[in-house]
């Protein structure tokens, strides 16, 4: 299936989550929030939630800085 994420076009297997995504993005998921067509999903949920053709995603990672 093909998703946007983060604003680039990826392909990705017809089953895939969004837990398989967020991982494409980052390894180390500690302040990291997901969301899927504008609709934040709580991590709790991203093993189990499934994509969907055309669907679009955001991984954002929080920074400390100063």
């Amino acid at each position: 299936m093909n998703i946007q994420l983060n604003g680039q076009p990826t392909l990705l297997n017809a089953d895939a989550t969004l837990a398989q995504a967020v991982a494409l993005i980052v390894h180390d998921t500690a302040g990291t929030a997901a969301a899927v067509n504008e609709r934040v999903v709580p991590q709790t949920d991203w093993a189990q939630y499934t994509l969907h053709d055309g669907d679009s995603v955001e991984v954002l990672t929080a920074v400390q800085g100063g």
